[in-house]
């Protein structure tokens, strides 16, 4: 099966060459693309790479803002949505997504315990977990828990139709394993 990964971001970073290492095809989305209503193009999963709401990184808060609706009905079609930490003081910079998440900014690293109920846990299966670097944490959500560290929630999962989302604060790159699994449990969907 072939699996189509949306970098979204303004330029081509390492993580591009990392998720193309993992056997996933990947193709950069800029903010403009991401904003545009005439862009068109059919993915997996979207990955939003920590630093989307840091205006020292990315202008690219405001194009998922405007992208939201079509973002939603992506993940509800059953694309998969992956998106890491804003590495800004913005407690809304998540209300672009199809449930309420409220973002504390706090870089340090930290012990993660994952739930059994998810394969989630695996996103840090590179590391150890007591001392994985994290850009923040999500004190409160409507998603599920499925990584805590110090009574925090470092990664969230919720299920938006036939697709979901993971929302984490983990500033590493996930592992290969659950990149792997990741893009292909996503449908092929048209953004």
């Amino acid at each position: 099966m072939s699996c189509r990964a949306a970098f979204v971001w303004q330029t081509k970073q390492h993580f591009n060459r990392y998720i193309e290492d993992c056997g996933i095809t990947c193709e950069l989305v800029t903010p403009h693309m991401l904003a545009a209503p005439f862009y068109r193009g059919t993915f997996n999963c979207l990955i939003i790479p920590t630093g989307f709401a840091n205006p020292a990184y990315s202008n690219l808060l405001p194009a998922l803002r405007s992208a939201s609706s079509r973002i939603k009905k992506f993940i509800e079609n059953g694309g998969n949505l992956l998106v890491f930490g804003a590495a800004a003081d913005k407690p809304d910079a998540y209300d672009w997504l199809p449930f309420p998440v409220t973002y504390r900014h706090d870089c340090h690293p930290r012990k993660i315990e994952c739930t059994s109920d998810s394969d989630c846990g695996t996103i840090i299966d590179d590391y150890d977990p007591m001392s994985v670097e994290c850009d923040g944490s999500f004190p409160f959500h409507e998603g599920e828990r499925r990584g805590i560290a110090e009574s925090s929630d470092v990664i969230i999962e919720k299920k938006v139709g036939n697709g979901r989302i993971i929302v984490t604060s983990v500033h590493e790159f996930p592992s290969r394993r659950f990149l792997k699994d990741f893009c292909s449990t996503g449908k092929e969907t048209l953004f």
